[in-house]
């Protein structure tokens, strides 16, 4: 546990007027309140978004040790956020789960409750395209166009583009190794099964670019990754779904993506429209400068 050091007098003026009583909306408070905070609060903030299931389930005592701070440290949080106590702010966290199946085999049963009448295949794909639809539809408007215009030209700036991901996200960086070759871009795909990907990874540096995907909960190998090729000075670009994710560089390109689900499955629809928007500027982007470079010499 580490030690109290910030001042223990934070304003309750400070907090939000109306504490949510939804978790998203709790959520983006935390999100848009979070360079306003003391450190240690920040620090709870950051474990609360990365780890909603354990400060719903999770004592005060067993969330604090596992945040790293001191249990007053929790209500002075929740206060801040505009709650009684750390108890109502918990609440909200558990009402997320009170209506989400907790394991597959329940997920599975839920989907007969879409079906009304309907064949069971029919209404999935109507809740897949669904949620597909609205994932693309949300992404479109929020990312910003300077943020995609600068992760483009770092990736269109690498020698060798370095693919990571695992688990989930896996197939997008496949998808887009396999569109890279097409289109003459140099690319290296992480994930080999001799199990020398660290190895790999040596051979990045600056001149070069990593591209990671990762979501909740964050795979291990990918963030070791991302923090062996940041320490090289490569330069980075990610997807993941939220501001207090251990990949979001402190200098490069990245993107919040948090996709819609249908009965706690999640597509991938929105994450590949981005990726493959940019795998294919990147290229625009490199052809335009041989043409440029053609009609200079």
């Amino acid at each position: 546990m580490t030690d109290e050091s910030e001042p223990m007098d934070f304003e309750d003026t400070d907090s939000v007027e109306a504490p949510p009583q939804e978790f998203r909306a709790l959520r983006d408070v935390i999100i848009e309140r979070r360079d306003k905070l003391p450190r240690r609060l920040a620090q709870v903030a950051a474990y609360a978004v990365e780890s909603p299931d354990e400060i719903a389930f999770g004592t005060v005592a067993s969330i604090a040790s596992a945040a790293k701070v001191q249990p007053s440290t929790l209500v002075r949080f929740a206060k801040a956020m505009g709650y009684k106590g750390f108890s109502e702010l918990q609440v909200v966290f558990q009402e997320r789960l009170r209506d989400r199946p907790s394991n597959y085999d329940e997920r599975l049963d839920a989907f007969s409750t879409h079906s009304s009448g309907r064949p069971v295949t029919a209404a999935m794909l109507d809740g897949f395209g669904k949620a597909a639809i609205r994932s693309v539809e949300r992404v479109c408007e929020r990312i910003d166009p300077a943020v995609m215009d600068k992760a483009a030209r770092i990736l269109a700036d690498a020698e060798t583009i370095y693919l990571l991901a695992q688990r989930r996200s896996y197939p997008i960086t496949s998808y887009m190794a396999y569109a890279f070759g097409k289109l003459g871009v140099r690319t290296v795909l992480i994930g080999s099964p001799l199990g020398i990907d660290r190895e790999v990874l040596n051979f990045a540096g600056p001149k070069d670019a990593a591209f990671a995907i990762s979501f909740t909960p964050y795979a291990s190998s990918t963030v070791d990754h991302m923090r062996q090729v940041s320490v090289q000075g490569v330069p980075l670009v990610v997807i993941t779904d939220s501001p207090f994710s251990p990949l979001v560089p402190e200098n490069g390109a990245w993107f919040e993506i948090v996709e819609a689900d249908f009965e706690g499955f999640r597509s991938l629809a929105a994450t590949l429209t981005v990726a493959m928007a940019l795998t294919v500027s990147v290229a625009d982007l490199r052809r335009g400068r041989e043409k440029q470079n053609l009609h200079t010499e």
